[in-house]
């Protein structure tokens, strides 16, 4: 069993410093409640809606060596925890809307946001590392970011190299046409993934407004059947879900009956050409 943790809060643009002292708060509140590996939000260092690439290119930083990275490292040593969290990255004059993967050894790896949402795409490049899967002695973790849970090649990209959880640092934002207290349409999206991949998913959301930009809330942790693991977080309140999770149970979920496998069961003789 891991015990898994989405620290749901509200960043600040701008406020680099206050916004890794508030997640070393949460992480270590996480941490007392046993929490093994803890998923913070999307740019949880930066803040999210940027004036102009300047402003988000002057809260950036390199990775592993920039100060967010040093600190989460610090915390998963002393603490002996995994930490997935998303992080505002600077290499040479690209930006990287980007999430670190960090352990109780250091930096795992890095995944770059491969889809990128609305205004984001005049600030960052495309992530241009691929998705990967990062075997750890807790389990096998995935990661995605926020607007790539749309797209169900992603998951499966990760199931099908042995993901047992993915961790989705996440910034929802209302959809057209949406009711503003309805559950995220991004909620039932992973869902729906989590169970025709048969793995976990761990998103954590942010909450707040960000210069007029509202935030969904609702972090969940998704079991492999595809169904939330204990609660959904609520829309506007800072809070920490965690729950138990066995791992172990992901590739077993993939057989949906004696006969039928998620992954073995795909014809790739009929639409792999198609999916290029």
């Amino acid at each position: 069993m891991v015990e898994v943790a989405c620290c749901q809060f509200e960043p600040i643009v701008g406020q680099k410093e206050l916004n890794i002292a508030r997640s070393t708060e949460l992480i270590l509140e996480a941490v007392k409640k046993g929490a093994q590996l803890i998923v913070l939000p999307e740019l949880c260092n930066s803040g999210y809606v940027f004036n102009n690439r300047e402003e988000a290119y002057a809260l950036s930083e390199t990775v592993p060596e920039g100060e967010s990275v040093k600190e989460w490292e610090r915390l998963a040593r002393e603490k002996q925890v995994y930490i997935v969290a998303g992080i505002n990255e600077r290499e040479g004059s690209n930006l990287y809307n980007s999430a670190v993967l960090i352990g109780p050894d250091g930096h795992i790896g890095t995944y770059r946001k491969v889809h990128l949402w609305d205004k984001e795409k005049l600030f960052f490049e495309p992530g241009n590392k691929g998705i990967s899967v990062f075997n750890t002695p807790i389990g096998r973790i995935g990661i995605l970011i926020c607007y790539d849970v749309w797209f169900p090649e992603a998951h499966r990209l990760c199931s099908i190299q042995g993901a047992e959880i993915i961790a989705v640092p996440t910034n929802w934002v209302p959809m057209p046409e949406q009711n503003e207290n309805d559950i995220p349409m991004a909620v039932y999206l992973c869902m729906a993934n989590a169970h025709s991949n048969g793995v976990f998913i761990a998103a954590a959301n942010r909450i707040g407004e960000e210069r007029g930009q509202p935030f969904l809330g609702h972090s969940v942790i998704i079991g492999p059947n595809g169904r939330p693991v204990g609660d959904i977080a609520p829309k506007n309140k800072e809070e920490i879900i965690i729950q138990s999770c066995d791992l172990t149970k992901a590739p077993h979920a993939r057989s949906l009956s004696q006969l039928n496998h998620v992954l073995n069961d795909r014809r790739e003789d009929l639409y792999g050409s198609l999916i290029i």
